[in-house]
């Protein structure tokens, strides 16, 4: 029987390589510092978008999930209606409570500390902590994700916003634009992450969230799942452009998601 096992017979938690934890600080600290400069594009679009400083900044304190505030401002920038805008920032954002069930017993917090711990449920410290190897590296790569990303991106925002309301009108200088091509490069991976270049397990982590525990992914699976991938995008442009000049701002967004409904179904028969 080996060590480890005998811890288990034990009842005692296997230790966990002390290599193993470094590697997901050095994870986290690469993921939370390349993602936090982000918070510029954010900053900057949210002013061009008709927000004050002092709302970008808190929004980015309370919501602290990119895509969903990309979307909203989006919305409002498009002169759409503050309900239209919360209500596809809440639809994107929903997946991070799936995330978060995905991550409890790894993480394992009570009272507190859990909601502070909710709060920086997201894609980057999801992905983090589910590529490594063991509990104790887990908790690790998801807290330097977490705190990393979470100081790195508010303060961004708070320098791209300072930054794009001392320029008077920031749509001259062409600032109008990044709101949309910074969502289009968070999209972008997860349309090409399975092709070519470095193994998919590093590229998009986040995918074995939807494996079957203990399921592989042949070639073929992976390029199924590209497919599908492109096939929803498509069908949600197709959906979106349809419904821009008969609907408000905003509401085109949310009914889009209707083109992932026959992926999911087909998913479900497929089980």
């Amino acid at each position: 029987m080996s060590a480890t096992e005998c811890e288990v017979a034990a009842g005692e938690a296997p230790s966990i390589p002390a290599g193993n934890a470094r590697a997901a600080v050095r994870d986290g600290l690469g993921v939370g510092l390349a993602v936090g400069v982000s918070g510029l594009a954010f900053g900057a679009a949210a002013v061009t978008a008709g927000l004050s400083v002092a709302q970008a900044c808190v929004l980015s304190l309370l919501a602290f999930t990119g895509a969903s505030q990309f979307a909203l401002i989006g919305v409002i920038g498009g002169g759409g209606g503050l309900v239209a805008g919360t209500l596809g920032a809440v639809l994107l954002g929903g997946r991070n409570a799936l995330y978060g069930l995905r991550l409890a017993r790894t993480l394992d917090v009570r009272g507190w500390r859990r909601a502070l711990t909710a709060q920086t449920v997201i894609d980057e410290t999801t992905a983090v902590a589910t590529a490594q190897e063991g509990r104790a590296a887990a908790r690790a790569g998801f807290y330097t994700t977490a705190i990393t990303l979470y100081v790195m991106w508010n303060m961004t925002s708070l320098l791209g916003a300072a930054g794009a309301a001392r320029l008077g009108d920031p749509k001259s200088v062409g600032l109008d634009v990044l709101g949309p091509a910074v969502f289009l490069a968070l999209l972008w991976p997860r349309l090409t992450g399975d092709r070519g270049g470095a193994p998919a397990e590093r590229r998009a982590p986040v995918r074995r969230l939807l494996r079957k525990p203990g399921a592989s992914r042949t070639p073929a699976v992976r390029l199924t799942a590209v497919r599908v991938e492109v096939r929803v995008a498509v069908g949600a442009a197709v959906i979106a452009v349809a419904a821009t000049p008969l609907l408000p701002p905003g509401v085109p967004v949310m009914l889009a998601a209707v083109a992932a409904l026959p992926a999911l179904v087909a998913r479900e028969g497929a089980r």
